[in-house]
């Protein structure tokens, strides 16, 4: 899995907004597509920033309601309260952590961990948007491992990986990813390696 790229496993019909694009429209943008964040782009698909539910929530925190009080946070579902004229240029994250197609499954999963982050934009060399790849995109590959690899099993939120891998660095990012999961409550791990290769753990390069 060392050697698997970004490119492998990334959507590449990533959904992208203008830095003008409305809050309504962004919020629509999250429905329509089941996807909590999306990258804000200019005209040439250069990455300005990424704007995600989060953002606007911390944006729409302090509006009124309807009535005129001040509600706090509402449901993005429900477009009250989020106002025509915001766009996603004001909450959008600014400058934002990217990767690039090149990178490797591992190399990526140290940069989400170490940036707190659960998606990064996926740029070209001249910085346009070419994908987005999420901790489920760069946890796929590990469990579709053959069965005799790594065996996983779910009980009530309770992740248990079993079995052996080449590299002890796969054990770390699996169970990484795993723990990140919607709904885990908690993990254990008894899987063996082959080679230690955590000596190795570099940075991503730039």
């Amino acid at each position: 899995m060392e050697h698997r790229t970004v490119f492998e496993v990334m959507p590449h019909d990533v959904v992208t907004a203008a830095p003008e694009t409305p809050f309504k429209q962004i919020a629509r943008l999250f429905a329509d597509h089941d996807v909590s964040a999306v990258p804000v782009v200019d005209a040439d698909r250069r990455l300005l920033g990424v704007v995600s539910e989060a953002d606007l929530l911390r944006a729409t925190a302090e509006l009124p309601d309807l009535e005129g009080r001040w509600a706090g946070v509402r449901l993005l579902s429900q477009e009250r309260g989020l106002p025509d004229a915001e766009t996603a240029a004001q909450p959008m994250t600014s400058p934002a952590v990217t990767a690039r197609a090149n990178w490797n499954l591992v190399e990526t999963a140290r940069t989400m961990h170490r940036k707190g982050v659960k998606r990064l934009p996926v740029a070209d060399e001249t910085g346009r948007v070419v994908g987005i790849v999420s901790r489920s995109d760069l946890l796929r590959p590990f469990l579709r491992l053959a069965p005799d690899t790594i065996r996983v099993t779910v009980d009530d939120g309770v992740v248990r990986l079993t079995g052996r891998v080449d590299e002890r660095a796969d054990i770390r990012v699996t169970t990484r990813l795993c723990r990140s999961g919607d709904g885990v409550v908690a993990l254990h791990e008894s899987i063996e390696y082959a080679y230690d290769n955590l000596a190795l753990d570099v940075e991503p390069p730039r």
